[in-house]
């Protein structure tokens, strides 16, 4: 199986705002942010890591760049791990918007909901998911790859791959500088941690066993 890693990015003061970020630029890590991406390069450090993707916004890529320099790979980024478009939410107040009556849809009904022109939660979600498989695809069984998007994002992926309804992807948690740890191959998948924080010990997939040899 490959090993997939589904990393959060680390803390930004953005969120101090209390406005939704969505893919404004500019939103870079906070110092709390960037000690977090050092505790997950030096976590990650020992794994045989064989790439390493990231969302292009400023905040997934800054969190990928300590382990890819630990490790000596290029970060590939993938536009289509980009956050949720928000639409025309973007810069708006949360706390304002949790005021009305479709933040109950987004929190309660979120595959009902279409971000005001934007996407919706559930082409959110096709959208990452054929992300993940394009780069499970490109890999080898045992191999351990890094992916490093957001939040909504990786309980997205997390709830197509367990075979969770979408209406429930807001019962997970990801805290920003958290790993997830996804085994998949082309017949199954299998969540193995959720939402760790380092320091951490990460468990490897089975390793195959070899048929034995029939005496003749």
């Amino acid at each position: 199986m490959t090993t997939l890693l589904l990393i959060r990015h680390g803390e930004n003061d953005f969120v101090k705002t209390n406005k939704m970020a969505g893919r404004l630029p500019g939103v870079h890590l906070n110092e709390r942010g960037k000690e977090q991406a050092a505790a997950l390069a030096n976590a990650l450090g020992p794994l045989p890591l064989k790439a390493i993707y990231a969302s292009p916004l400023e905040r997934a890529v800054e969190t990928a760049q300590p382990l890819a320099d630990s490790h000596k790979l290029k970060i590939t980024q993938i536009p289509d791990l980009m956050d949720i478009d928000i639409g025309k939410w973007q810069g708006r107040s949360w706390k304002v918007l949790s005021r009305s009556k479709v933040w109950r849809i987004v929190q309660q009904a979120p595959s009902r909901f279409t971000f005001p022109e934007g996407e919706s939660f559930l082409d959110a979600q096709t959208r990452l998911v054929a992300a993940v498989e394009k780069i499970a695809a490109a890999h080898k069984p045992r191999d351990i790859v890094a992916i490093v998007f957001h939040a909504d994002p990786i309980k997205l992926v997390i709830c197509h791959y367990l075979g969770l309804p979408l209406d429930r992807f807001q019962r997970l948690g990801i805290s920003t500088g958290s790993t997830s740890v996804l085994w998949v191959n082309e017949m199954s998948a299998h969540l193995m941690k959720m939402n760790l924080t380092p320091p951490f010990e990460l468990p490897m997939p089975p390793k195959k066993k070899k048929r034995e040899k029939k005496e003749k």
